[in-house]
C-alpha cells in the first residue's frame, strides 16, 4: 500500500505548488492565531485556487469558533477540516463536511477509545504531546504508544523529517505521514529540496 503523504503549515503559493508537484497527496493550511503558520483568509483562498486537481486542501483549527469555520469554508473551500484542539464528535460534525481528528498522543490514553468517539472521522491524527502547544513542534512521540489496531486510518505526525520518514512508515504503517516543521527553511516557509525529498522517501 502506498503511504499518502500531507504537507502542513503552508503560507505561500509557490510552496504549495512544488508540494503538488512532487506528488503531495495534501495541503495544509493553519486557521490557528497563536501559530507562526497561521494564514488570512485572502492568502488561504489564493493557495486554494491555485492547485490542481487531486490535490486534498486540509484546513486545521484549533478550538475555533464555528463561525470562523464557515467563514473558511466558504472562502476558501477546503476538502477536508482538520481539528487539532478539545473538539467533540458533535463539533466536529456539524459542517457536514469530511473531518480528520487530531490528538497529542501521551502515556496513559486509550487512544482505541479515543478513535471509537469519533467514528465519523475519516482518520485519526497522532502528534506529539507537548505542554502548551497544540501542535507543529517538531517532536517525536514514543510509537510504541499506538495500538496495533484502530477504528479508524492512521495519519502519523510529530517530528517526521526526510532521514526518518522511511522507518516512521516501516514502523507504524500508517495511512498517510504528515509533515510541516520537518521540511521548512524558517517557520511557515518550506525548503523545497527538504519536501521532494521527504515526499520521495515516503513513497520508496
Amino acid at each position: 500500500m502506498r503511504t499518502r503523504t500531507k504537507i502542513c503549515g503552508l503560507t505561500r503559493v509557490d510552496d504549495a505548488l512544488h508540494a503538488a508537484r512532487c506528488g503531495a497527496d495534501a495541503i495544509g493550511l493553519v486557521f490557528y492565531p497563536p501559530s507562526p503558520r497561521h494564514i488570512s483568509l485572502d492568502t488561504a483562498a489564493e493557495i486554494s485556487a491555485a492547485l490542481p486537481a487531486f490535490v486534498t486542501r486540509v484546513a486545521l483549527f484549533v478550538d475555533a469558533d464555528p463561525a470562523e469555520v464557515r467563514a473558511v469554508l466558504d472562502r476558501v473551500r477546503p476538502d477536508l477540516l482538520q481539528f487539532h484542539g478539545d473538539e467533540s464528535p458533535a463539533y466536529c460534525s456539524q459542517f457536514g463536511v469530511p473531518y480528520i481528528k487530531a490528538v497529542r498522543v501521551r502515556a496513559g490514553l486509550d487512544l482505541v477509545q479515543y478513535a471509537a468517539s469519533y467514528v465519523g472521522a475519516r482518520g485519526l491524527l497522532l502528534d506529539a504531546f507537548v505542554p502548551g502547544q497544540a501542535g507543529g513542534t517538531g517532536q517525536a512521540f514514543d510509537w510504541a504508544l499506538i495500538p496495533l489496531h484502530l477504528s479508524l486510518p492512521l495519519i502519523l505526525s510529530g517530528g517526521l523529517e526526510p532521514g526518518n520518514v522511511r522507518h516512521a512508515i516501516q514502523t507504524v504503517r500508517p495511512w498517510a505521514v504528515d509533515v510541516s516543521s520537518g521540511v521548512e527553511a524558517s517557520k511557515g516557509v518550506k525548503d523545497a529540496a527538504k519536501v521532494a525529498q521527504f515526499i520521495q522517501e515516503a513513497s520508496t
